[in-house]
């Protein structure tokens, strides 16, 4: 899944448990470090820590997963995840299967916090074209998202929706890019649907730190306006199979926002 920042929501809700979201996350944060001790190779990509994507898929039955909290503030009011688990599987060659269990909040500028599942997120990843020394590797990453929680506390959305993206990438010794976008099918047809476009732009600094910078956009959707968000973002390998991922950005145009992305990263296979 590509770090999907959301409107922070205006809803109520009961009192969340800071301590027991805490104690969720570190029981995960185990399990991971336990994991990372099975073998694999962390790879460049796009997605985590950022919102653009990638159409290069986990290897072939290789795996990759991510222990994650992000926040978005909009104005007075909060919104996230925390934990966030994702996982993706190389089912073939080419081939990525993906989903995505967030444990979200939502504290309103007015009322209660609220805490519980979120928006459950199902998906694939198809390389279409690898890349060449002038052609870069276009895929797609088809993502559905199912309202698991209350949307009437702001923890999910009221409907299903279908993200249509393609995705171009392309590397330059040091440097790498990603940029596509695609069509949000919302299937609650009374608000519509909405455009979403990214551009990042990546360099490995050091043996160990990758550094990258992005634009991203969304269209007018519910009741949420048009907007173009700014990140940065470092990417620190840890060992060949681990990394940590963190992004910080803030909206350029629409609702003013400030958004953070915190994650744990392992990956194995054969």
């Amino acid at each position: 899944m590509k770090a999907c920042f959301k409107q922070a929501p205006d809803g109520s809700g009961p009192r969340s448990d800071l301590g027991g979201r805490l104690r969720g996350g570190l029981a995960w944060m185990v399990v991971l470090l336990v994991a990372s001790s099975f073998p694999g190779r962390v790879r460049a990509q796009a997605g985590p820590p950022y919102q653009t994507d990638d159409p290069d898929p986990v290897p072939y039955h290789h795996w990759e997963l991510y222990l994650a909290t992000q926040d978005v503030k909009t104005g007075d009011a909060l919104g996230g995840s925390g934990p966030q688990l994702e996982g993706n599987y190389g089912a073939l060659p080419g081939l990525q299967l993906h989903v995505l269990v967030p444990f979200a909040y939502a504290r309103p500028a007015v009322g209660h916090t609220a805490y519980g599942l979120g928006d459950v997120e199902v998906g694939a990843k198809v390389r279409f074209v690898k890349e060449g020394r002038r052609r870069p590797m276009i895929g797609t990453f088809v993502q559905t998202e199912w309202p698991a929680g209350s949307s009437a506390d702001g923890l999910a959305t009221p409907s299903v929706h279908v993200l249509l993206p393609i995705w171009l990438q392309k590397s330059f010794g040091a440097w790498s890019t990603d940029a596509g976008g695609g069509y949000l099918v919302d299937f609650d047809k009374v608000n519509g649907n909405d455009w979403n476009f990214g551009w990042l732009v990546q360099r490995r600094v050091s043996a160990r730190a990758t550094v990258g910078g992005e634009l991203y956009d969304t269209t007018t959707h519910r009741a949420t306006p048009a907007s173009l968000v700014s990140n940065i973002g470092l990417v620190l390998d840890l060992s060949d199979h681990d990394q940590l991922l963190f992004s910080v950005g803030h909206s350029i145009t629409g609702p003013r926002t400030l958004q953070a992305y915190l994650a744990y990263y392992v990956t194995g296979g054969p």
